[in-house]
């Protein structure tokens, strides 16, 4: 995957000129947190990008996150489900396959409820969290 500073979320689509989605799987999301984890643990230096996540963010847990919706700037993203990490993993380093498939790493998929254009730095939250409502920057890609 190549890195962009924004990309156009399209309602119940994904993103915008990307063919790589389906119905239920219309984007892909990665927490830089985990991936650093696995890295460390495989002892690996590989970019998050080698994980082929459409979009990367940072400071919010995406784990055991099934039904929930998910704020990026003024988008909404439904939560489908964990991310299975596949055999390609064991390409780009030895053991990562096993490192992602642990308390989801590996990510998760999701449809896109309310389309809009989304950039690096845009604000990140779950929706419907009173009180504890964290807002955290989008890591990149």
């Amino acid at each position: 995957m190549d890195a962009a500073l924004e990309a156009e979320l399209v309602e119940g689509q994904g993103i915008a000129g990307n063919v790589d989605r389906s119905r239920r799987r219309q984007v892909t999301l990665l927490e830089r947190e985990s991936w650093e984890k696995c890295m460390a643990e495989t002892n690996g230096a590989a970019d998050p990008s080698r994980r082929r996540a459409n979009i990367l963010v940072s400071g919010i847990r995406l784990a055991h996150t099934r039904s929930r919706v998910l704020r990026i700037g003024d988008t909404r993203l439904a939560i489908g489900g964990e991310l299975t990490p596949c055999l390609r993993m064991e390409e780009v380093h030895a053991g990562l396959q096993s490192a992602l498939s642990v308390e989801w790493r590996g990510g998760v998929f999701a449809q896109v409820l309310s389309a809009g254009l989304i950039r690096v730095g845009d604000h990140v939250d779950w929706e419907g969290v009173e009180g504890d409502l964290q807002k955290h920057p989008l890591a990149g890609n």
